[in-house]
């Protein structure tokens, strides 16, 4: 059984334009569509770059949920993006930070959601501290706007 601990935030981008990204340890191009967007089931397809996958996702409890990560062939994340995920994708540059110890990830949406920047960190259980980054704004983990299956529905230039 797999579990996601996550903390998202928006992203000063002031800030992150002037310290975050030079730190930034890799930076990839993604594409991602929902099969399902049910609260009590998400089913996503994504292509990392070169790198198929598929995601089952369950109802957010907090800032917890179960998360199934399976690998697939590039070309049918391809396809499955093209002719059955529903509009509009996410389309997303994810740059990836070692920061006080942790991993976070910045995506830089654009399409639909250009102009949103978010920051996302995992954590081994929901009280864990960490140390914020210099860059960090708001805390939107429980704003269920922001979770991308929401995004792929209202899209951020909608709002």
């Amino acid at each position: 059984m797999g579990q996601e601990i996550e903390r998202r935030f928006l992203v000063d981008r002031t800030l992150w334009e002037q310290s975050g990204l030079p730190q930034a340890r890799s930076a990839q191009t993604i594409r991602q569509g929902f099969l399902s967007t049910v609260k009590e089931r998400v089913v996503r397809v994504r292509l990392n770059g070169e790198q198929g996958s598929l995601t089952i996702k369950g109802i957010t409890r907090g800032i917890s949920k179960l998360e199934f990560d399976y690998p697939i062939p590039a070309d049918d994340a391809r396809q499955m993006l093209d002719e059955l995920c529903q509009p509009p994708l996410i389309e997303k540059i994810r740059y990836q930070i070692d920061y006080a110890g942790l991993l976070w990830e910045v995506d830089a949406f654009s399409g639909a959601n250009q102009g949103l920047l978010l920051a996302e960190v995992e954590l081994t259980c929901e009280e864990q501290s960490f140390l914020s980054p210099p860059w960090l704004g708001e805390e939107v983990s429980l704003d269920p706007r922001y979770f991308n299956s929401s995004l792929s529905r209202k899209p951020f230039s909608e709002w």
